[in-house]
């Protein structure tokens, strides 16, 4: 699927695959515009199966493991307040769909808990008492070929709203741990109150979107919705997922909170961080809430691979348009000072989020996520 020759700036997705794939439910939405998005999603599937890249290995089987029924609403940027152009796409978030069987979570979970993921892939940090990351593919064969498999990938960009591929691999399978408190109950809990504690204070996630798994049973658990800030300043929860389900959400944009959940012996959450495939949509991803918390040599090394192999499909893009350009004597200079302006603009980022490693606070995340919820309260005042 060819892309346009354009460069996507100031919050405006590409406008190819916007139009391309769209949400299959978008709430509130018109009849007809319902229908227009079918059909586009139509078209998008039927193109992207000529060009989908193979299945990376055999261990996931998308007819036994995935179990992917559309979630009942997708809001979006607008309904939160936003200007749709906020984002790489005008979804926000999506409520909790079924996306794996719990023969895969039951894999997975095996995967995670190993004593090697436990031992050489664990971190802990002044918001979060154990995490697991950059484990897959080494250690988490069947969990990396999940995320990385066409269908898994297909179904995440449909809720979307724009194609999306995992950002990188060490971001593949990130994983949180909690035991919740199970000495509070339902008559315990006060029913109204918004600032209950939290498993993660206000922050924006360091990547363009998210897809939240839960992996526990939450039977016994009560609590654990997502809280976000709208437009307005306002909060408005999002119910968690269940075993086995999802949530897909525009984490870079929105500011939120995991709420608390009490009851229930654990509560583990797969989060995989995803961005746009295509290299002309605008990239935002910082690495601020990551690299207290990361193999530094893997992810800096992974950041620059996948932003170096974008810029030179860009450069290939604008260099093959020059020559054609100079060949028909019309050069446009317009297009290509837009070119050389996104380039710098996109290395410049590239370049601040690289941090020299004995400037990084190991495990210190608090105050980064107080600063920019504090700085995103003053531009909604």
């Amino acid at each position: 699927m060819a892309a346009p020759d354009v460069f996507i700036q100031n919050g405006i997705p590409d406008p190819h695959l916007a139009t391309a794939i769209s949400s299959p439910i978008i709430n509130p939405s018109p009849k007809e515009t319902q229908e227009s998005l079918k059909i586009a999603l139509a078209k998008y599937l039927a193109s992207a199966a000529e060009n989908v890249s193979p299945a990376v290995g055999k261990l996931f089987d998308p007819s036994k493991h995935l179990a992917y029924v559309e979630p009942e609403y997708i809001h979006t940027m607008e309904d939160l307040g936003f200007p749709s152009s906020r984002g790489v796409s005008p979804v926000a978030v999506s409520d909790p769909f079924p996306l794996f069987t719990d023969e895969a979570i039951e894999i997975m979970r095996s995967e995670i808990l190993s004593k090697e993921v436990q031992e050489k892939h664990s971190y802990s940090s002044d918001i979060a008492a154990k995490q697991l990351r950059g484990y897959a593919p080494k250690y988490g064969k069947f969990i990396f070929e999940a995320w990385k498999h066409p269908e898994t990938l297909a179904i995440v960009s449909r809720i979307a709203g724009v194609d999306l591929v995992p950002v990188m691999d060490y971001e593949i399978g990130h994983i949180n741990i909690s035991v919740p408190d199970s000495k509070r109950n339902a008559e315990q809990l006060p029913g109204d109150q918004d600032d209950r504690d939290s498993v993660v204070g206000w922050h924006r996630d360091s990547y363009p979107f998210v897809c939240v798994l839960m992996m526990s049973d939450t039977t016994d658990m009560i609590g654990g919705e997502t809280a976000l800030r709208t437009g307005t300043g306002a909060i408005k929860k999002v119910r968690g997922p269940t075993r086995g389900c999802a949530v897909v959400m525009q984490g870079r944009y929105i500011e939120h909170q995991a709420l608390a959940a009490f009851g229930g012996q654990e509560r583990i959450t797969m989060v995989t961080s995803f961005r746009p495939r295509s290299p002309r949509i605008r990239d935002d991803t910082v690495l601020t809430t990551v690299r207290p918390i990361s193999n530094l040599s893997d992810l800096y090394g992974q950041a620059v691979e996948y932003q170096l192999e974008n810029a030179e499909a860009r450069i290939r893009n604008m260099l093959k348009n020059i020559r054609d350009s100079m060949k028909a004597g019309a050069t446009d200079v317009k297009a290509i000072k837009s070119f050389l302006e996104f380039e710098i603009i996109t290395l410049s980022h590239l370049n601040d989020e690289i941090v020299e490693e004995d400037k990084v606070q190991i495990g210190h995340i608090r105050e980064i996520c107080r600063a920019e919820s504090e700085a995103n309260l003053k531009m909604i005042a």
